[in-house]
């Protein structure tokens, strides 16, 4: 954040919106100019905080308006992984279908389904990263 007392209100606000999942208010920002790749400090993207707090349809939605499905934060780790490692389904199954890289990050969220032994996530992410 760059010191501007409004905008850092107005960047809190937005990076709320999409842990809340609050996707129709978040979606208004986004048509009105915000970047749907809008990031942290600490690099996380308004999708990794959607994904990270089990919002599929705030990710479809900015995964729609151009988020990066593979943009990872600071730690190396993308929105997909984060999801396999929660075991959150249906963001999981977004990702994909925004054209997440399964292979992509460290770990990948490949290599997390195989740590977490899980046969549906790590099908998933084969069948993707073909």
């Amino acid at each position: 954040m760059d010191g501007d007392p409004e905008l850092d209100e107005l960047t809190a606000k937005l990076f709320d919106l999409a842990r809340r999942g609050e996707t129709e208010a978040l979606r208004a920002y986004v048509e009105a100019g915000v970047p749907a790749d809008l990031t942290n400090g600490k690099g996380d993207t308004l999708l990794m905080l959607a994904a990270c707090h089990a919002h599929a349809e705030t990710v479809r939605m900015l995964a729609e308006h151009g988020a990066d499905p593979d943009r990872t934060d600071e730690r190396g780790r993308t929105p997909l992984a984060s999801a396999v490692s929660k075991k959150e389904s249906a963001v999981v199954r977004a990702l994909l279908d925004a054209g997440a890289d399964p292979r992509a990050g460290r770990p990948s969220a490949e290599d997390t389904a195989r740590m977490l032994a899980d046969d549906q996530f790590l099908e998933w992410c084969r069948q993707m990263g073909k």
